[in-house]
């Protein structure tokens, strides 16, 4: 049996079995970055072992939080870092393109996801099914994590979510054609000198037009040593 790990963040904790997608840098920024207010129902799209659900409950009080994860394994670890921590919510097993009855249409406030960075057939093969699976896309395409936020948030609620940015067009694209209007960008950023390599991005079922871009995020302040790229 594996020997699972433990994360502290804030004053919760998450479990990780390390033959799951662990803990990145870009789901600590997404988690961040969104939206959250006390009491919101939140779903994450792909929630893995809660990477983006234990974040966001530590900045809001109240949270209920559902999630849909493909792999039994880290659903069940999902569960199991809500109940720890005494959070409430439901965490289903299975496809996101699916629907499911405890996942009710139109009644989430905010709506958050991680998605394969890289179109079939591109970017690095990942050494391992879970990075793999999180690294690529299948079914779980821009197109259909799209599809499932404008079925789950009800109007004016939020999607949230973090992307390479060279699929900002792709992704605004589709953000629109589902009704999500795109209201908040932020970049990251390495180091001032480097191109960004993360694209942050929240829209708003049936919002207005109007963009806030916001100021870069610089993970590498000067005079400390690079990290690399993370994810």
């Amino acid at each position: 049996m594996t020997e699972l790990r433990e994360e502290r963040i804030g004053a919760l904790t998450l479990l990780q079995d390390p033959a799951e997608f662990k803990l990145t840098r870009d789901a600590l920024d997404l988690a961040r970055f969104a939206t959250v207010r006390r009491f919101d129902w939140v779903c994450d799209l792909g929630c893995g072992q809660g990477n983006l659900l234990i974040p966001l409950a530590e900045r809001a009080e109240g949270l209920t939080l559902d999630g849909v994860e493909l792999r039994a394994g880290a659903a069940a670890l999902c569960r199991e870092n809500l109940r720890r921590n005494g959070l409430s919510g439901t965490i289903v097993t299975g496809d996101l393109t699916a629907r499911h009855a405890s996942l009710g249409p139109g009644q989430y406030d905010l709506v958050v996801a991680n998605p394969p960075y890289f179109a079939a057939s591109s970017g690095a093969v990942a050494p391992d099914e879970a990075r793999g699976m999180a690294r690529t896309e299948g079914n779980y395409t821009l197109e259909a994590a799209c599809a499932a936020a404008k079925l789950l948030l009800h109007t004016g609620g939020r999607f949230a979510l973090c992307i390479r940015p060279e699929r900002l067009a792709e992704l605004m694209e589709e953000m629109r054609r589902h009704g999500l209007e795109p209201k908040r960008l932020q970049l990251r950023q390495p180091r001032s000198e480097r191109c960004a390599n993360l694209a942050l991005v929240e829209g708003v079922r049936q919002g207005r037009p109007g963009l806030t871009v916001l100021p870069v995020l610089l993970t590498q302040q000067p005079g400390t040593e690079d990290e690399g790229q993370g994810g």
